[in-house]
């Protein structure tokens, strides 16, 4: 733990600096490098090639070979020795974010974060000069270098927040102080850390606990059983809600002509219509979420509606893309239980014609693997396509000893079903593509 002098003293230098960076080749003149070290690196090592692109000032381990010589340097950047650079930077991000006497939005949630955060920060922008994170910066690191880009300009912030052990959550409100917060939903993902459904759930809690010791504000899906169960157990969260029930909410049919997300819903005592540019229709949460956060902040309703329609999704994220041969549905950023039963369901649901479906492994799933990659399986056989190929290991393994349609095919990996489609290319049809990240799967749409 820094001593207030050390901090203080870090946190002058910083101002001086303006901003933060932890990769020795990406340093903008007089940036501030931590010389942080995992299992496979040691930024120690890079601390003199920092100061020698431009740093401003370098934080390393006090016993890092390197701390001594640098200290003793006359090297024109400010050098601070710590006996943790990752404990230092999270404590130099909260002496930072507790400058500000601003609205910050914590969120987390198994599935849809990231799109609600992109959602939440487009609705906001609108009246508030915000702050978010960026991409998936949602760790132990990534929080910290998101709170750091607070400047005297900025009115709100939106901190998204990743997991996949028990504490991680709790440590990062601790280090951003959130006054509201919001969980998207629990599933089964992070099996192996969080070791079971109820893991989850308890890992997913410590934002309600946070909140509710600090007496701040919760904005919860009121027709999601899980989340009402979570907040009713904590009952002096003070609480904002939001549902398709709720809103009153009706998702209109998904076609050819139509792919994207469309509903209506009524906010307060207002019905409105949102066409979006999502794909599916278990996005709707996502933006009765952004909506209500809106209005709350007071965000006129017009202008959060047609911030949402102008949002275009990235990352491979509920994306639609035609690349002249067919129509791909690209949902590869992540895969876990509950979203690949969303994806399928809501895609049988819809009016496209010629459905092809690619399903990618569920990764970090730990002993539950087997069990739902079969499960998977035979929700299959409940549902109407032309034809589905499975990429990877874990769903061969769930293949084995089960009857499985003739309309299904399993290659081990991505680059196996890609030869297979330079092979027997396919045309004129609607391909949904949902897998974990690490299975590759965007690398198909080079033959598809």
């Amino acid at each position: 733990m820094l001593d207030f002098n050390t901090l203080e003293r870090l946190y002058q230098s910083f101002l001086v600096c303006g901003n933060v960076t932890t990769d020795s080749r990406k340093i903008e003149s007089g940036a501030m490098f931590f010389a942080l070290k995992g299992e496979n690196f040691d930024g120690n090592e890079f601390a003199l090639a920092a100061i020698e692109n431009g740093a401003g000032a370098v934080v390393l381990s006090k016993n890092s070979p390197l701390a001594q010589k640098l200290s003793q340097m006359e090297c024109g950047a400010d050098i601070f020795l710590v006996e943790d650079t990752l404990e230092a930077l999270q404590s130099l991000a909260r002496y930072h974010r507790s400058h500000f006497n601003i609205p910050l939005i914590a969120l987390t949630g198994t599935n849809g974060k990231t799109t609600t955060k992109e959602l939440l920060s487009v609705v906001l922008s609108r009246k508030f000069d915000v702050t978010y994170t960026l991409g998936n910066l949602n760790n132990h690191i990534g929080v910290p270098l998101t709170l750091l880009r607070l400047t005297e300009q900025t009115q709100m912030a939106v901190i998204e927040m990743g997991a996949n052990h028990p504490g991680e959550i709790a440590l990062l409100m601790s280090i951003a102080l959130p006054n509201y917060g919001l969980v998207t939903n629990v599933g089964k993902a992070h099996l192996e850390g969080f070791g079971s459904f109820e893991g989850v759930k308890r890992a997913k809690g410590e934002m309600y606990d946070y909140l509710q010791r600090t007496a701040d504000m919760v904005f919860y899906n009121c027709d999601d059983e899980n989340i009402c169960e979570m907040v009713c157990e904590r009952p002096d969260l003070n609480r904002t809600p939001y549902g398709l029930q709720y809103n009153r909410t009706e998702i209109l049919p998904a076609s050819q002509n139509e792919p994207f997300l469309r509903m209506k819903c009524v906010v307060g005592s207002q019905e409105v219509f949102i066409s979006s540019r999502l794909v599916g229709g278990y996005n709707s949460n996502n933006i009765l979420a952004a909506v209500t956060v809106g209005q709350f902040f007071g965000v006129p309703i017009q202008d959060c509606v047609e911030a949402i329609n102008g949002y275009i999704p990235s990352n491979h994220r509920s994306q639609a893309e035609d690349t002249g041969n067919n129509f791909l549905i690209l949902d590869t950023y992540n895969a876990n239980p509950s979203s690949m039963r969303a994806s399928l369901e809501n895609f049988s649901k819809t009016d496209f014609d010629n459905k092809v479906i690619v399903l990618g492994d569920m990764l970090e799933l730990g002993q539950e693997s087997l069990n739902e990659h079969r499960k998977v399986i035979e929700l299959l056989a409940t549902i109407e396509f032309e034809k589905c190929y499975l990429v990877g290991g874990e769903f061969s393994k769930g293949a084995a000893g089960i009857d499985i349609p003739e309309s299904v095919s399993l290659f081990e990996d991505v680059y196996a079903l890609k030869r297979y489609f330079e092979g027997e290319p396919i045309k004129g049809k609607t391909v949904l593509i949902k897998g974990s990240n690490g299975i590759k799967l965007p690398l198909l749409k080079e033959v598809l």
